[in-house]
């Protein structure tokens, strides 16, 4: 099977702006998108460079953007990622300094991880014996602890490339799984942390850790189970825990989500901050977009809060 390559390249040595290179090779229709690259660079070209290990989806090294998706270029198959004969786009990861080719510098990475905590605070066992974990609660964890930390899910984080302060979708799930182990001692403490800006409440749902996680770890989800900790443990006092009470609020009052009154009841008591949304606001206003303050309740509105009471309880 004839496949082509569109490879990057890019090298800091030689005074070149980064450029596109074709290959085109010669594979099994089983082969993957790494043994294209590697059967490249052995026949056509020793200077490409990559990093891959254990050729397994295991290690995560040979993480690229393929197609302009994250993804392990050991684990797509050639014949997936060529879609009916088109030629195969690859890159460097994004959000991450580039070095040469497709090998990108992952200490910003390993920053975000590192700002989680990542190590267990034992709490005491009881005296003379070690502290036995229920397996029921090991069970709830299993989905997480098989992150391979290969950086796929921050690469297309669309929160990553605009805000360097955000921890990151790999790092809050890794967080999730030291929250929900029960031997570790500051719950509390990691919650109040990961609820600060850059935390849990700054992703945007935009689904594309989900998406792109080899290994279906699914960091949005980890995020969303840290966020119900967080409110359960009152946790509530940051923009976004005040965000998600207005949403709530705003559809329970009219069935609308009131865009204009959002953003202040999210940022409020932090006056500052608020005043910091009147350019915005007066931009909007005058180009007829600033919706009305109040909106009149739909029809059926007591058909939405019959949900809503629901909702309570059932909790």
């Amino acid at each position: 099977m004839k496949a082509t390559l569109k490879v990057w390249r890019y090298d800091p040595e030689v005074p070149l702006e980064p450029y596109y290179q074709t290959y085109t090779v010669d594979v099994p229709e089983y082969a993957t998108v790494l043994d294209a690259l590697l059967k490249a660079r052995d026949e056509q070209d020793d200077g490409l460079s990559l990093r891959c290990s254990c050729r397994s989806a295991i290690c995560g090294s040979c993480g690229m953007t393929i197609n302009n998706h994250a993804q392990l270029a050991c684990k797509l198959r050639l014949v997936d990622a060529m879609e009916g004969g088109q030629e195969v786009v690859c890159e460097p990861m994004r959000n991450m300094p580039r070095i040469k080719d497709l090998v990108v510098d992952l200490r910003p990475f390993w920053s975000y991880v590192a700002r989680i905590e990542p190590w267990l605070v034992p709490v005491p066992p009881p005296e003379g014996r070690e502290y036995i974990v229920p397996n029921e609660r090991m069970q709830e964890l299993v989905q997480v602890v098989g992150c391979i930390m290969c950086g796929c899910c921050v690469a297309d984080c669309t929160v990553t490339s605009v805000d360097k302060s955000w921890l990151g979708p790999a790092a809050l799930a890794k967080a999730y799984r030291f929250v929900g182990d029960p031997r570790d001692a500051h719950k509390e403490q990691r919650l109040q942390h990961y609820s600060m800006k850059g935390g849990i409440w700054d992703c945007t749902h935009c689904f594309e850790c989900v998406q792109q996680c080899p290994k279906g770890v699914a960091p949005m989800d980890q995020i969303m189970i840290l966020r119900r900790l967080a409110n359960e443990a009152g946790i509530t006092n940051n923009a976004g825990s005040r965000h998600g009470r207005a949403f709530q609020s705003s559809v329970y009052r009219s069935g609308h989500l009131n865009e204009a009154t959002l953003p202040v009841m999210s940022l409020l008591p932090h006056i500052d901050q608020v005043l910091g949304l009147l350019p915005i606001g007066l931009r909007m206003l005058r180009e007829g977009k600033m919706p009305p303050p109040v909106r009149k309740p739909i029809p059926g509105i007591e058909s939405v809060r019959r949900v809503f009471r629901q909702l309570e309880d059932d909790k």
